[in-house]
């Protein structure tokens, strides 16, 4: 005997949410003997939606009924759509997973992003809320018609556009294990991991401060060379006092988020570290109040209790930060793949490069260009965000380890 074909059952269930919906609803597809496909709920603001696709192979009629009056008893809405296709997009999987950030996040600026995405025949399969402070930011599961790399590198290219055109911060990942699977990140300092350059507090109390800003400056946006630029501005502290690089280290201002989003990663298990072009005298004071795994920075030569204005060893340039990227994914037995590097300047790029994901920090336009993805606004937690991890689940962690934060 050949088994009767299963009818697909759509039921679409909304209301003020309440206990007692769910288990209504499933008394009923249980007295029916129905086959569950797929199952979707979400809350908003005290509203639920529940959609429940359920397969039957005896008369479909009588369960709209027994739906529509059982859901009628707890005062929901429902619709029931007989013979609905089975096939759900976002089951098979997203290609890609976009993080929207804006402070705020308008309908103008959303309606473009959804806009541009249906012009690359891109479907939305879900939205979620991730985080509702420092910014808003909206995950966003999109499945591309075709999944090839032409495709993804259209839309990437296609969203950048957007994003500096209506001023919403869109980051764009390739969707699946890899996402959830990063293990390391590596933070440059200067101006990611805290406020300012240190080289310029430095020349603040030698009193070139101008000058040194200027090549400083130069340097970040890719139009002098790293290293020439950092022996030129070490060259111009000769004769300061060494007590000034412990006075600089207690004056370091950290970029906001930042405490929040290394004391996050390291309850996840991720290995932390920072590369920099700056100085180990200050960086390594800075690594150790962080509790951090690993620091490279520079050395500075200090003869009689005095900077001499050179460089000991070789200098942490762009191939340089690379270098160290590699060598600590090395160290920690991380698979590039699964390191993440965080930086701002031009002398970033090549380790940004080298990461399995490449975050352009308040960048300069050289950086940009090469990194996975942009963020634009000066919270360093926004990196969490991108990395899946959500506001609440931040603020529960800190409330679980009795950190009572609170908001400005």
């Amino acid at each position: 005997m050949v088994a009767k074909p299963s009818t697909p059952v759509l039921i679409t269930v909304s209301g003020p949410d309440k206990p007692g919906v769910t288990s209504v609803l499933f008394a009923v597809l249980t007295r029916h003997g129905v086959e569950i496909l797929d199952v979707e709920q979400v809350v908003i603001r005290g509203q639920l939606v529940l959609g429940v696709l359920v397969g039957t192979d005896h008369d479909p009629e009588g369960l709209q009924e027994s739906v529509e009056q059982a859901m009628a008893t707890v005062k929901m809405q429902v619709t029931v759509e007989i013979g609905a296709d089975p096939i759900s997009p976002a089951r098979l999987g997203s290609s890609h997973v976009l993080i929207v950030l804006g402070r705020p996040v308008t309908a103008r600026q959303f309606a473009e992003v959804a806009r541009r995405l249906a012009a690359l025949d891109a479907n939305i399969d879900a939205i979620r809320r991730v985080a509702d402070f420092p910014v808003t930011g909206l995950e966003l599961r999109v499945s591309v018609a075709q999944d090839t790399p032409e495709s993804d590198a259209d839309l990437r290219s296609a969203l950048a556009e957007v994003s500096a055109r209506i001023g919403l911060d869109v980051a764009v990942e390739r969707d699946g294990l890899t996402r959830r699977a990063k293990r390391l990140v590596v933070f440059d300092v200067d101006s990611t991991l805290i406020q300012g350059e240190v080289i310029e507090m430095l020349a603040a109390r030698a009193g070139c401060e101008d000058e040194v800003r200027a090549v400083t400056e130069a340097a970040m946006r890719g139009e002098l060379d790293f290293t020439d630029a950092l022996r030129q501005r070490v060259a111009a502290l000769e004769g300061l006092a060494e007590s000034v690089l412990d006075e600089v280290a207690q004056s370091i201002m950290l970029m906001p988020g930042a405490r929040t989003t290394i004391r996050t990663l390291k309850r996840l298990g991720f290995r932390c570290g920072v590369v920099s072009g700056g100085f180990t005298h200050i960086i390594a004071q800075l690594a150790d109040r962080l509790g951090l795994d690993f620091s490279v920075a520079n050395e500075l030569e200090i003869v009689d209790g005095k900077l001499t204005g050179r460089v000991l060893g070789e200098i942490v340039d762009r191939e340089g930060k690379a270098t160290a990227l590699r060598e600590a994914a090395k160290r920690f037995d991380v698979p590039l793949a699964q390191c993440v590097a965080i930086g701002d300047g031009a002398n970033d790029i090549d380790m940004l490069s080298a990461a399995g994901l490449g975050v352009a920090f308040n960048a300069k336009p050289a950086l940009r260009e090469v990194a996975d993805t942009a963020l634009s606004h000066p919270y360093l937690d926004v990196v969490l965000f991108v990395l899946g991890v959500t506001r609440a689940e931040v603020e529960a962690a800190d409330a679980a380890d009795g950190l009572d934060l609170i908001r400005p």
